[in-house]
């Protein structure tokens, strides 16, 4: 009986480490395997929109640093700066020993540079692209997988499809589809095309993004927005755009039919372009100020 209970003891002692440390796998958007030796529990992102998928998930307390742009959610502004997202400081992260650094997929050459100094340094970095709600949601999925939260990560995304499918029910009897230009920029006008996070927005609140191109940032001469001529004109307000003119009071522009009917609105940047939780509130907004009709007992999307 006794060298029954040391076996037992044994085959415990042995099978523990598999349970506890078990190594956790994605493939990120890179094409590249990202293994953990177990779920991570020291997080930081290099683009804002990975502190809110976190905060979402309700796993907060696994952010160990921000960049110095991100101020969402509020509760961040206590995390040390490890720079810009675009040049984030190498040292200062790798002396606060992240478990994964999470990248966007397309960032200037600093940043690229930065991940393979990370990588060379033995940090493992999980790089996404996301340009619609489809890639959002597997992000999500993949993010909640190296964090050992595939639960949370399931909620996350059941709960934003539940609020889009909510929309379309509301605008479905909707069969004609306003056109839309997204201003990213100006003056040197910058509007999104069709590979980008504000595309997949527009299309889920039921308008039609009028620049047509498979980029995400195009730009465009005046002329070629007067031939465009959208039904609704968004200006984005933020870091890119800090203090756009109104497009009324900009040369030409007066003779849109977005600026002649008044179906121009100012939107919030990160809300609109940082793909996320917030894409969803993105939607709703979006969806009201186009189909304000369907949403008139509330003024925004249910």
């Amino acid at each position: 009986m006794r060298n029954f209970f040391i076996a037992f003891f044994i085959a415990c002692a042995a099978l523990a480490p598999l349970t506890v440390f078990a190594q956790t796998s994605i493939v990120d958007d890179a094409g590249r395997e990202v293994t953990l030796d177990q779920p991570a529990d020291r997080v930081i992102g290099l683009y804002g929109a990975f502190n809110e998928i976190i905060a979402g998930m309700g796993l907060m307390d696994l952010l160990v640093a921000r960049t110095r742009a991100d101020h969402e959610p509020p509760e961040i502004a206590a995390l040390p700066s490890i720079g810009t997202h675009m040049r984030p400081n190498v040292e200062l992260i790798v002396s606060l020993r992240p478990d994964v650094v999470f990248q966007m997929a397309g960032r200037r050459a600093g940043a690229e540079e930065a991940v393979a100094a990370l990588s060379a340094r033995g940090i493992t970095v999980a790089i996404f692209d996301i340009h619609d709600f489809e890639g959002l949601f597997s992000a999500i999925e993949r993010i909640g997988v190296l964090l050992g939260a595939e639960q949370a990560a399931a909620g996350l995304v059941e709960s934003m499809r539940e609020r889009l499918d909510n929309v379309a029910q509301a605008i479905a009897g909707h069969t004609n589809h306003p056109s839309v230009f997204y201003e990213v920029r100006y003056p040197n006008l910058l509007a999104v095309g069709s590979g980008s996070m504000v595309h997949d927005v527009i299309r889920a609140a039921g308008g039609l993004n009028c620049v047509d191109s498979g980029r995400k940032l195009v730009r465009l001469s005046e002329e070629e927005l007067l031939r465009l001529d959208p039904n609704v004109y968004l200006v984005q307000q933020g870091p890119m755009n800090p203090n756009p003119l109104p497009p009324g009071e900009r040369p030409h522009f007066r003779t849109l039919a977005a600026i002649k009917s008044g179906r121009v609105h100012m939107v919030d940047e990160k809300m609109f372009s940082r793909p996320g939780p917030r894409s969803v509130d993105a939607v709703e907004e979006l969806a009201a100020i186009l189909y304000p009709q369907s949403f008139k007992n509330t003024g925004e999307a249910p």
